[in-house]
């Protein structure tokens, strides 16, 4: 293909809402975009995998109603490609699945634009997956029908045969129909379609905040309004439906349907927030600290010198962030890892010894329980009695190490990065609190500890006290700072890591889920609990 018939444009599906649905494809694409025009129900959430200097457009700011959009919509696309950027439209779902894919496409071969589709997961297969129900299965469904439950009116050629469709041998899957549902059980079951028919109604399939409801055909909506379940969501209806388990794998999952905030800085949320999803949580994200570089390196600097000529015996790293810091200002000298020569290196935890091995170094010392300062200071004093040991941290870190390892070794310390307080995105996060649509805080450090609880107001506040809102902490440090406000500590991790966070937090939420089961209370993790 020649450079001018490359495509400039890229109709992507963005799949039903699950960042680890997204294909591999539409993420490339992301991440080099230009432009990105998003649908209204694309989560959020997506547009973090995409180019952060990418100019977001979302069709809800384009002029007009709903059907008014599609000209605006065809005139961006083609604008942005004349201009030379390379520009994404991303829709839920698959683009040519009634995600008008198949007009926008047509608008760009008109204008003579090249481009290129990408498929998505369609909710209908993601709701099947994410609730075990077979849309096909050799004793009960021979086809799949997907079918628009918000037909246009004034639709040229042929309309939908409901009559055809209740004698379908096999699934009807249908989309948008939430609102016309009544009517839709109505020609189904007018038409022959057994009232006993098994149905179910899927909301935000694939996410935590998935809610499904299932009944016979003849009370499905019914039990929909019972549910409260609303629009958007999809409509499944046939025999196949009664192979759901009462349990699917992701409602199994041990956070499913928790909402929980995380407050790391944006540059280490990414991880924990897709930990998060993974065991079915919805996560939140407000970035409480950033991590900074330091303006004045000559001091930086004079470290590394000092390094290369030998001067040190032992680097300790009390962060990963430290690790990069320190490494990339070597490299942006000029100069590389041999400048380290016969040094020893410690590591607080097993991020920062990962953040070493990024670089293909490896740690002499990491502790291996509690990943704290105390317990590195325990096994470097026997390592470095008599040797020189130079701290490399955080401007805000803790004396700690410095104050323990100078009474038997030479010990300096260089700065290599700073935090800086700044709430992001505060307000929405802080109203979720206020209504109690997040249950879980877990806390990092003892400063995220301070900095989003200074945030609080009284509403928040008194729901932490009355348990609807969880404080869970990383560390006994951690729980200390929570303690400082007054406030109660759910638990404590057993392990000063994100995994061991995460970990307790699972543990916690599946003692208070068996407590809403069977009414009685039982053993919660005993590690760091206040009673």
């Amino acid at each position: 293909m020649s450079q001018s018939n490359e495509p400039r444009v890229f109709l992507v599906g963005a799949g039903p809402g699950a960042p680890g649905l997204l294909t591999l494809r539409a993420l490339e694409l992301l991440q080099a975009a230009d432009l990105i025009v998003y649908d209204q129900l694309v989560p959020r959430r997506l547009l973090d995998f995409a180019n952060p200097r990418a100019e977001m457009v979302c069709v809800r700011e384009l002029p007009g109603n709903h059907p008014d959009k599609y000209p605006h919509i065809h005139t961006i696309l083609q604008e942005g490609a004349k201009n030379g950027k390379r520009v994404v439209r991303l829709k839920g779902g698959d683009p040519l699945v009634f995600g008008r894919g198949g007009e926008e496409a047509e608008a760009l071969r008109k204008a003579g634009v090249p481009y290129e589709i990408v498929p998505g997961v369609t909710a209908a297969l993601a709701a099947a997956a994410f609730l075990e129900i077979p849309l096909t299965h050799r004793n009960y469904s021979s086809a799949v029908a997907l079918i628009t439950g918000h037909e246009l009116p004034n639709k040229p050629g042929n309309k939908l045969d409901w009559q055809v469709l209740a004698k379908f041998p096999g699934t009807l899957a249908i989309y948008m129909g939430i609102s016309r549902l009544p009517l839709i059980a109505e020609e189904l079951l007018k038409h022959g379609l057994a009232p006993d028919t098994p149905a179910a109604v899927v909301e935000r399939a694939s996410t935590g905040e998935m809610r499904t409801v299932t009944a016979t055909l003849s009370n499905i909506d019914l039990a929909r309004r019972n549910a409260g379940l609303e629009s958007p969501g999809l409509i499944l209806i046939g025999e196949c439906i009664q192979q759901r388990p009462a349990s699917s794998w992701f409602e199994r999952l041990p956070l499913c349907g928790e909402h929980v905030l995380v407050t790391r800085p944006r540059q280490q949320a990414e991880a924990m927030v897709r930990r998060l999803e993974t065991l079915g949580a919805v996560p939140y994200l407000l970035s409480i600290l950033d991590i900074l570089p330091i303006e004045d390196v000559a001091t930086i600097d004079h470290s590394l010198t000092q390094i290369r000529d030998g001067e040190w015996d032992w680097i300790v790293f009390t962060s990963a962030h430290a690790v990069r810091h320190l490494i990339q200002r070597l490299l942006a000298t000029g100069r590389d890892l041999r400048d380290f020569g016969k040094v020893q290196f410690a590591a607080v935890g097993p991020k920062t010894e990962e953040a070493l091995r990024e670089f293909h170094l490896r740690s002499d010392v990491t502790p291996s329980a509690r990943f704290s300062a105390e317990e590195l200071s325990e096994q470097l004093v026997p390592r470095v009695r008599g040797k020189r040991v130079l701290l490399a941290r955080a401007k805000e870190g803790r004396e700690l190490l410095l104050e323990t390892l100078s009474p038997i070794a030479t010990v300096g310390e260089v700065i290599v990065y700073r935090q800086a307080a700044n709430i992001e995105n505060a307000d929405s996060v802080l109203d979720a609190l206020r209504r109690g649509e997040i249950r879980w805080v877990p806390l990092t450090s003892p400063n995220t500890a301070r900095g989003i609880l200074q945030k609080c107001d009284e509403t928040i506040l008194g729901r932490i006290h009355r348990g609807e809102i969880h404080l869970v902490a990383i560390s006994s440090l951690t729980a200390n700072a929570i303690r400082e406000f007054g406030l109660p500590v759910a638990g404590i991790a057993e392990e000063a890591s994100i995994e061991g966070l995460i970990s307790c937090l699972a543990k916690l939420a599946a003692s208070q889920r068996a407590v809403a089961t069977d009414g009685v209370p039982t053993p919660s993790p005993t590690n760091g609990v206040d009673e």
